[in-house]
């Protein structure tokens, strides 16, 4: 939409990093569910913005040097739609939400849903976190997490539309690290550019040295379970509602309707031009025809044999 866009990155406290680490998909899924919940609302309260708005999370797992750093990165449009729906509430341009009152919303939702998580039985330790199977170890454990300041860093708006999906085209498939930072390759080590950002000036870049193996093990903390989805749609956004709210949006904001909209992106994706063969349940590639069959049944039999290479 043609707004200012900010974007809001939640990150977990050490502590909770190495609970996530054994837990990956229920912890990953309470940050996004905790940083969105947070972000809506505090943007419908009246003191703040209050509007119903729409956002975007990416979720990263990795820091520059590789280790485990679970963050969720917020792509939200600098403004929503009044409780009214008549009319498009803009935020102020350099300023978007309080980031103190966001971090310890956050905070709080984020460790009542850890806490019903625990209760419920939904959450397992291993190794030197296994001690956290008790109950009271569990609680003195969560005690100092109560008390501290979480991390919500609230960046400057992107420049328009086209620079958030810059952004998100470069960022959402990313792995935890390109070809592009490795500088060396033996068989014994691996060695990578980082950026360590406790420095400033040009000290800021360096090379990391890492044995083979030790990489490996960085690189595979960040393999996210099966079926896991990495970017989720929140708010005005929501896959549910999506295309009706943005309908709504574009008098508002006084935005033209597309010149074809009867068929959606998302269903040209699922269903293709009419013409096209099915897709291949194995490997998602199209079907092709390559030989026609009649059959010699007392009835009409046709059968066609497909190959997706």
């Amino acid at each position: 939409m043609p707004v200012p866009y900010f974007h809001v990155v939640f990150t977990l406290p050490a502590a909770i990093g190495a609970i996530a680490y054994q837990n990956k998909a229920k912890v990953y899924g309470l940050l996004f569910t905790a940083a969105a919940e947070t972000l809506t609302t505090i943007a419908a309260d009246p003191k703040h913005l209050g509007a119903d708005i729409g956002l975007t999370a990416v979720l990263h797992t990795w820091g520059q040097s590789l280790d485990h750093h679970p963050h969720v990165h917020c792509i939200v449009p600098g403004g929503g739609v009044s409780p009214t729906g008549v009319n498009w509430v803009r935020s102020r341009p350099d300023f978007f939400l309080p980031v103190r009152v966001l971090s310890r919303l956050f905070r709080r939702l984020f460790l009542e849903g850890l806490v019903a998580a625990y209760e419920a039985g939904e959450l397992q330790f291993f190794t030197d976190l296994a001690a956290l199977g008790d109950h009271d170890a569990f609680n003195a454990y969560l005690a100092p997490l109560r008390r501290q300041e979480w991390v919500i860093y609230a960046k400057r708006p992107f420049a328009g539309p086209e620079q958030v999906l810059a952004y998100l085209a470069r960022y959402t498939h990313r792995v935890a690290i390109g070809n592009s930072r490795l500088v060396e390759l033996t068989d014994t080590h691996v060695s990578f550019r980082w950026k360590d950002y406790r420095e400033s000036g040009p000290h800021k870049s360096k090379v990391m040295r890492l044995a083979a193996g030790e990489f490996m093990r960085r690189l595979l903390l960040h393999v996210l379970p099966e079926g896991f989805h990495r970017i989720r749609y929140y708010g005005l956004f929501a896959n549910g509602h999506r295309a009706s709210k943005i309908e709504l949006c574009r008098p508002l904001l006084d935005v033209p309707a597309p010149e074809s909209d009867s068929t959606t992106c998302d269903e040209q994706e699922e269903t293709g031009p009419p013409s096209e063969p099915p897709a291949c349940p194995c490997c998602g590639g199209r079907m092709k025809i390559i030989e026609n069959f009649e059959g010699t049944h007392s009835r009409p039999f046709h059968a066609r044999r497909a190959d997706s290479s």
